[in-house]
Order: structure tokens, then sequence, then C-alpha cells
């Protein structure tokens, strides 16, 4: 299983196992990782379960898509590399080791 590390904005990791095929965004909502408040459930109609991705990581994920893009002009000071969507992220294997960092807030 996946080893994905959530970085609450004061430092604080939460390295947690996430079954293939969740996104990482059900992996810290199943888990409480606070950071991720996830209103939305996972549809990509909200900004809530934003991150910035480790900067080693970045080249590794897929590509956003348009609405994961849209999605991200709402929230809280995104990044133009290193944002990304939680619930836009399926886990696979090629995902151990991730780390994610949640910004000061969500809105």
């Amino acid at each position: 299983m996946p080893k994905i590390t959530y970085i609450e904005h004061g430092g604080k990791e939460h390295v947690i196992d996430v079954p293939v095929g969740l996104t990482v965004m059900e992996g810290a909502r199943d888990n409480n990782v606070p950071g991720i408040e996830a209103d939305c459930g996972g549809a990509c109609a909200c900004s809530t379960c934003h991150v910035y991705v480790d900067p080693t990581w970045v080249e590794k994920l897929p590509a956003k898509d348009a609405m994961e893009e849209d999605m991200l002009d709402f929230a809280y000071e995104p990044d133009a590399e290193r944002s990304r969507l939680t619930c836009q992220l399926k886990v696979t294997d090629a995902l151990d080791g991730l780390r994610v960092q949640m910004p000061e807030k969500q809105i």
C-alpha cells in the first residue's frame, strides 16, 4: 500500500498507508488528517482539498486537467507549479512516498 505523507501548515507530518484506487483526498479524509476539508466530497467542485506537492513530485504526477486548473483559481495562495487538488490525484503504487503540504487555510 502506498505511503503518503501529509504535512500540516505548521509542519506536523502524517504518514498514511492509502489503498490503491482511492484519491489522495480520501486518504486524508478517512484518516482525519487536519487541513483537507473536502467540502464537495471529491467532485472537483471546490478547492478545499488544495495542497502543495513536494517539488520532487511535481513532474511525476499526471497533468492537471482544465477543471482542476479552474478550481485552483479559487484556492488559497495557489502556486502555479506545486498546487494540486487532492481529489484529482488517484492513488497508485507509483505514488508511494508522495509528500503534500497543506496551505495555511482552505477557502
